[in-house]
Parts: C-alpha cells; structure tokens; sequence
C-alpha cells in the first residue's frame, strides 16, 4: 500500500503533517500564555497567527493525504477503515480551528476578544489531533500506507493480509 501523492518517490502527506500539527500546539500555547501568564501582545498574535497558519497548513496536508486514502489504500480493509478514522479526526480539528480562526478574526492588533472560548477550542482540538495522530501512526506503522518496503517485507506483508479476517462481511 504505497503512497500515490510523492515527489522523488516520496510520499507528500506524511511530509507536511508536521507544519499543522506545530501549528495547532502553538496556537493553544500562545492563547494560553497570554490569558495566563502574560499579558504582552506577542503571545496574542502568536496564537493568532498560528491558528490562521494551521487551518492553511492542514488543508494542504489534507489533499495528499485524501489522495493516499482514496486511491493506495485497497477497500474493504482494516487500513482503509483506519484511515477515514484518522481523515474524519483530523477534519473535525480542522474544523474547530476554523471556527476559531472566524471568532479571533479582526483582532490581531488589539488582543481584545475573551480568550476563554479560543482556549477552550484550541484544547478541545488538541484532543482531536491526538486521536488523528494515533489512527496516522496505525496507517504507518501497522499498515505501512507510504512506507517503501524490500521485497521480503512485501513477501511477508502480502502472507499477513491473506490472513486477516475481511472488514466487512
């Protein structure tokens, strides 16, 4: 189950996920610096900026990684299973993001809004992101979607799928 979004032979999503998933971390630790423990503008726009940068970063992460789903992962599998678990998270965390992105929007020089709610959501997404994380490293590391593998491995992995009861009956 190779990647079918790459560059050089690389898969691209496992590529960018990295730039969110900061993203989305730096939001809810720059809001939660500025309504906790300092009241200095930078940690404001910190969190401001990043919660803008997540929503865009996530929406390009999730074009290779919708294309890796929909096309390399064969249906009716545990895989294919996994994998719209961890897309269905992911949007959800987009989701509260961009719900966040439109309360704080207008406010980056001023810091004036309650922070409470863009707290809350922040870490609710948080939460989300964690489960998407885990049900990613399942698309990795247990069913190798984008790992290039010998042609032992693939041996080996071919013996084990035959041996997998079916997803769906």
């Amino acid at each position: 189950m190779y990647s079918k979004a790459k560059i050089a032979g690389h898969p691209i999503h496992p590529m960018l996920v990295g730039f969110p998933i900061t993203f989305y971390v730096m939001t809810f630790l720059g809001f939660l610096t500025y309504q906790t423990i300092s009241s200095d503008i930078f940690w404001f726009k910190l969190g401001y900026f990043c919660n803008f940068a997540a929503v865009v970063t996530a929406l390009v992460a999730a074009v290779p990684g919708f294309i890796d789903w929909s096309l390399g992962i064969p249906n009716q599998t545990q895989a294919k299973r996994r994998g719209l678990t961890h897309m269905v998270l992911n949007l959800i965390t987009l989701g509260i993001y961009a719900i966040n992105a439109y309360i704080i929007s207008g406010s980056w020089n001023t810091g004036d809004i309650g922070l409470g709610t863009s707290l809350f959501l922040s870490a609710v997404g948080l939460i989300f992101l964690m489960g998407a994380g885990y049900y990613g490293w399942e698309m990795i590391g247990r069913y190798k979607v984008g790992v290039d593998m010998s042609a032992e491995q693939e041996r080996l992995e071919e013996r084990y799928e035959e041996k997998q009861p079916p997803l769906y009956h």
